[in-house]
């Protein structure tokens, strides 16, 4: 039985309305980008969740790729991507079904082989081999264990993050390449 009192209920309740009416109101967009400050070196970056927030978070490489490793790397923005998203979605259907979360920790441990990225061996698969995602969750004492059992059924059934890694999206790449300075369509006199 869900929780009456469940905000997230409350607040998810006219959405789920909605998107059974219309279907298409449900589909949104997701926009990040990435920013050159000025003085930024080939080893750094910044990136732009979003359009409407104030945040932006600074990156930097990887050591095992030539980078300082001063920063988050994009490897570990992927990762805490997965864990907030997890994360998220535990305490969401925690709410749902009023499971009072005592701790929760969310730990993502990516491991990936770097050789095919800096052409050292083109074989090597260029991409994570293997994501572990831990969540660490403790709940109030006397929590009935079927319920603990929803929670995580729950949990890992929502996660969007987690379904995207685990089946693959299809990805886009295009580049608009550009000359400073230049007047391709100017005649010489």
């Amino acid at each position: 039985m869900p929780n009456i009192q469940s905000r997230v209920l409350q607040r998810q309740a006219p959405l789920r309305a909605a998107y059974q009416k219309d279907p298409q109101s449900a589909l949104i967009v997701k926009h990040v980008r990435t920013a050159a400050l000025p003085g930024t070196d080939a080893l750094h970056g910044v990136v732009i969740p979003g359009d409407r927030y104030d945040v932006s978070v600074k990156y930097g490489i990887d050591r095992a790729v030539g980078g300082d490793h001063d920063a988050p790397n994009p490897g570990e923005l992927l990762c805490a991507a997965l864990a907030a998203c997890e994360d998220a979605t535990i305490r969401m259907v925690a709410d749902v079904l009023g499971i009072v979360l005592e701790e929760l920790e969310v730990e993502v441990i990516g491991r990936v082989d770097v050789r095919a990225s800096l052409g050292v061996h083109v074989d090597s698969p260029l991409e994570f081999q293997t994501m572990e995602c831990k969540a660490h969750i403790q709940v109030a004492p006397g929590t009935p264990p079927a319920l603990v059992q929803r929670l995580k059924l729950g949990a890992e059934r929502s996660c969007i993050n987690l379904a995207t890694l685990r089946r693959g999206v299809p990805v886009d790449l295009s580049f608009d390449i550009g000359e400073m300075g230049s007047d391709s369509g100017a005649a010489s006199a």
